[in-house]
């Protein structure tokens, strides 16, 4: 698979300057972890889950969670555990590219009963979500990861969601962060990414933002935010993938403030009807709070909605003003340090301070790809949209 594979190679020729790798779900961590991209949640109980995830695999998706949880009634458990064996059976017998594909579950045990009676359709599984987790929650599910593991032969990847009240209480949390750094430590080379539950954070205090705003306009989110940031997200080498948070609205009926999508760079693309197209689907601040998010660290988003994937690939394209910044930085006769003027000569790189971001940006350049020059999100969504 790779990120923008549905589009024709001839269109791909023209957006990229690099197009994005191929990769598989047996590729190195590192590079699935940024690859992840929009990953879609779906309720396991779709009764043509199988039809869904070839549907969405040909327009665009590389990732996908299979939800046993929050998304489906308590007494729906057993029919959608039932039915995930069904539809990944059905998808086995098929000979078609999948995405990589997660389980949410509610509890330690159904890690390996699943696996059990997945049988050898196993094979299309990547892994497993872990709701509401802390130390004492988390650990269970991961000991489940690893027995499943070691049972079925399949390398099998844990996404924990942190969303839970500790996290989110002042007075609980740098010592819950404390707890989850720790756990995650231990199985680090399971841990994929870390996933941020932000509805949940916002229902402990009977909040809802609107679709004028993101997640960092709620200031107590945005507390919450940086400081998983700040101690599971950093660049030292100790850190781990932070995903971006559930955008909720697929269309406005009315709006209180002004589109937030400047109207010059789709005048530019000759796209005013894409334009249109996103600021009445509530897309404008999906797009502002993707740019929110990479600016403070997070790679990837969960989508509920596959009119999010698009827009979250697409503001995933490394630019090519980027592009030759990091590779400037990054040059082995700049290891010393120093300030360098960028071959843009609009700002100064300073290689010592802009190194881990230049790593970080041509790992994203790796999966995503870098644009051309006179290439911009404009372009790249509108190529996407109509292919």
């Amino acid at each position: 698979m790779r990120h923008f594979g549905h589009i024709a190679p001839e269109v791909r020729q023209r957006l990229f300057h690099q197009e994005p790798c191929e990769f598989t779900a047996d590729s190195p961590a590192r590079l699935l972890s940024a690859a992840l991209g929009a990953t879609l949640y779906s309720p396991a109980t779709r009764p043509r889950l199988a039809d869904d995830i070839v549907k969405q695999a040909g327009l665009g998706v590389v990732s996908m969670v299979l939800c046993l949880e929050d998304s489906i009634g308590d007494e729906d458990v057993v029919a959608g555990e039932e039915n995930l064996v069904r539809q990944f059976t059905d998808l086995a017998e098929r000979a078609v590219d999948l995405p990589l594909l997660f389980i949410r579950v509610r509890f330690p045990e159904q890690i390996p009963d699943l696996v059990r009676r997945l049988g050898p359709a196993v094979r299309l599984l990547s892994g497993f979500v872990l709701p509401k987790f802390t130390e004492e929650r988390g650990i269970p599910f991961l000991e489940a990861l690893s027995v499943a593991e070691a049972a079925s032969g399949q390398r099998l990847f844990a996404m924990p969601v942190l969303e839970s009240p500790e996290l989110l209480y002042r007075e609980t949390r740098v010592e819950t962060l404390e707890g989850i750094a720790r756990a995650v430590d231990k199985y680090r080379d399971r841990v994929l990414a870390l996933r941020l539950g932000v509805t949940d954070f916002c229902s402990s205090y009977g909040l809802r933002r609107a679709p004028d705003m993101t997640a960092w306009d709620v200031q107590i989110v945005a507390s919450v935010i940086a400081d998983v940031v700040n101690m599971l997200g950093r660049a030292d080498g100790t850190g781990f993938t932070v995903t971006g948070p559930v955008w909720e609205y697929f269309r406005v009926q009315e709006r209180m403030f002004k589109p937030q999508l400047r109207r010059s760079p789709f005048l530019e693309g000759q796209a005013e009807e894409l334009r249109e197209a996103l600021i009445e689907h509530a897309m404008d601040g999906l797009l502002r709070e993707i740019t929110l998010d990479q600016a403070n660290g997070l790679l990837g988003k969960t989508c509920i909605h596959p009119s999010h994937v698009l827009p979250v690939h697409a503001l995933s394209v490394v630019s090519h003003e980027e592009f030759s910044d990091a590779q400037d930085i990054l040059r082995p006769e700049r290891g010393g340090g120093g300030v360098l003027r960028s071959q843009y000569t609009n700002k100064m790189n300073e290689v010592k301070p802009h190194r881990a971001w230049a790593e970080r940006t041509l790992l994203r350049a790796e999966v995503f790809g870098v644009a051309n020059e006179d290439i911009g999100f404009v372009e790249l969504l509108a190529a996407g949209i109509t292919s």
